[in-house]
């Protein structure tokens, strides 16, 4: 049950060479976006936690590979983590290989009262194209939009769009999909043509600019739960506002 009960935070961003500063950017991002928050503790192999008392060094360290290790608060009742891997070139928008990001909260008062926040501090931190906070039942739901083979011809479920692969997407700017907080750069918004005033009026209400030019776009005031009709209505009404999502215009063409 304690892992249906967290939020999941998922950010893409240019590719992570080993001399990169950017995970430790972002933990200290999300340490300041979350009040009280300390992710110095990593978890071993067997699955043991370790403290880390020199964590940025460690940090440092661990990148390698177009990627960085795990680190986590060390509080299994309301666990909270972050770390990063290579999505190779092959799998990746227009053959570039990009740096995938994961994080989790627990979905409690405070992690979502901290969620957007963290969410930008990640996404500025990493340089991100794009990115989205989903609760984690809903994510599941979510992720099977996606098409992977063309042998694959199984509906997604709840009447949603099919998706088609990341690694058939023309450009790593634009998002492959939609959650509940949604972070698009400046570049990803400009590639699906938000904002426009006349259509935008009621996802501007729930958005707020970044210090780079990007946007936190929220779909519903509460947590994104397809259980409710009218969250999923809201969901369907945003992928078909910007049928740029998941590269469904270019299947078309």
């Amino acid at each position: 049950m304690a892992t249906k009960r967290k939020m999941t935070l998922i950010v893409y961003a240019p590719a992570l060479p080993s001399d990169d500063n950017r995970p430790v950017a972002m933990v200290h991002g999300m340490e300041r976006a979350f009040p009280g928050l300390r992710l110095e503790w990593r978890v071993s192999e067997d699955g043991r936690l370790i403290a880390l008392p020199q964590r940025d060094a460690w940090l440092t360290e661990g990148t390698r590979d177009g990627g960085f290790p795990l680190v986590c608060n060390g509080d299994e009742r309301f666990p909270v983590m972050i770390s990063g891997w290579e999505m190779p070139a092959e799998s990746a928008p227009a053959g570039q290989s990009q740096l995938e990001v994961h994080a989790s909260l627990p979905l409690n008062t405070e992690g979502l009262s901290a969620v957007a926040d963290v969410l930008e501090a990640v996404s500025q931190s990493a340089r991100a194209h794009w990115g989205h906070a989903t609760p984690f039942k809903t994510s599941v739901d979510i992720a099977r939009q996606t098409r992977n083979r063309p042998d694959d011809l199984d509906l997604p479920p709840r009447g949603l769009p099919v998706l088609t692969s990341p690694g058939a997407m023309r450009a790593p700017e634009i998002p492959h999909r939609l959650g509940w907080l949604n972070y698009w750069s400046a570049a990803a918004a400009k590639a699906i043509g938000f904002p426009d005033p006349g259509r935008d009026a009621e996802l501007l209400s729930r958005a707020r600019r970044t210090a780079s030019g990007g946007w936190i776009v929220r779909l519903t005031d509460a947590p994104l739960d397809l259980d409710d009709p009218d969250h999923l209505e809201a969901l369907k009404r945003t992928y078909e506002r910007f049928p740029e999502i998941g590269g469904r215009t270019q299947a078309k063409s």
